[in-house]
């Protein structure tokens, strides 16, 4: 059966997602150790097992560990197995991570929360494909392509001695780095109507009927500073609280805890504005300022939509060809 990361799309047109896209094609042949880096949320897991099912190791297993969840004893068992009777509790041989593997991929995630003991052991398995179970002596061969995922900055991590240099060195031989969806502005509404479908389809509707400019708006000009996971939790909860399955969603459920009754203690402080806001210099010229105003706007979205004209539309809630008129009535280049 195909695991859940194999079998979800990756759905992307930006040109950074499709950059970072062609350099996993390319290092997908390889059997060198991968790290693939970025922020929470971007779908490094996605990435990750994209390497893998790109390789020749394709057929063979793809093991995934999640090394924060576990502790060092417990995640040194998961990775390199225990003899029975290796210590109280281990009534039978456990066959570890690294020989499931064997043939095919190991995906590392939360790599940076491993303790340098254990990163050791890694080290050794990486340059010389041996693994030793706990309790046991004899040493075992494997074949196992390492594909690290993390958050964190490792290079900051290895110059505090927090991770090791000699690891580092090994598991960067090519490392991938995930675009954040605020680099992706193109993406949003593809991944948001992706989301949406498959909520709709959940919930039984027969179709999705969309979002409204004043929607599509708004999850353009969001910065999702929890990128896609965010994003597709956002949207499922706001098609989740739509009230009518036929028409088109015009507000996102932004933040699940909004409401009138909501608890002083759980509302988060606004932040004060450093300064207070000026006074308008008066007498002014209303016209000339309003557009002055306009103009910095639709240059604002212009660079923000990287020069698409329909997703600038969107930010500024105008169609296309109500941007194309102010465009023409400014003398601003639709093009950079």
């Amino acid at each position: 059966m195909p695991s859940s990361a194999e079998s979800q799309p990756i759905i992307g047109e930006a040109p950074a997602f499709l950059e970072m896209l062609e350099h996993v094609s390319r290092a997908a042949s390889l059997s060198k150790p991968v790290l693939v880096v970025g922020e929470r949320g971007t779908g490094k897991e996605l990435i990750a097992s994209r390497l893998h099912f790109l390789s020749d190791r394709w057929e063979q297993r793809v093991v995934k560990v999640n090394c924060a969840a576990l502790t060092e004893s417990i995640l040194e068992s998961e990775l390199f197995g225990h003899e029975a009777g290796a210590f109280t509790g281990a009534a039978k041989t456990h066959i570890g991570h690294f020989e499931r593997a064997d043939g095919g991929t190991l995906i590392l995630d939360e790599l940076a929360t491993i303790s340098l003991r254990m990163q050791e052991k890694i080290l050794r398995t990486i340059e010389y494909g041996e693994v030793s179970r706990v309790g046991g002596s004899d040493t075992l061969q494997v074949d196992v392509r390492i594909v690290g995922s993390t958050n964190a900055d490792l290079q900051r991590l290895a110059a505090e001695g927090r991770f090791r240099k000699d690891l580092l060195d090994r598991l960067a031989f090519d490392v991938i780095t995930v675009p954040p969806l605020r680099e992706r502005v193109e993406d949003i509404l593809p991944l948001a109507n992706a989301f949406a479908i498959h909520m709709a389809s959940e919930l039984k509707w027969s179709y999705f009927p969309g979002f409204s400019p004043r929607a599509s708006s708004m999850l353009l000009r969001n910065p999702w500073p929890g990128n896609v996971r965010e994003l597709k939790n956002t949207i499922e909860r706001t098609v989740y609280r739509s009230t009518d399955p036929e028409q088109p969603i015009s507000k996102i459920a932004l933040d699940p805890f909004d409401s009138p009754f909501r608890m002083a203690g759980n509302t988060p402080e606004k932040r004060k504005p450093d300064t207070k806001p000026r006074t308008p210099l008066l007498p002014t010229d209303l016209k000339q300022r309003l557009q002055d105003t306009e103009k910095e706007l639709l240059q604002a979205a212009l660079d923000k939509a990287r020069f698409n004209q329909r997703l600038a539309a969107d930010m500024l809630g105008l169609s296309y060809h109500q941007l194309r008129g102010k465009l023409r009535k400014f003398s601003i280049r639709g093009k950079p």
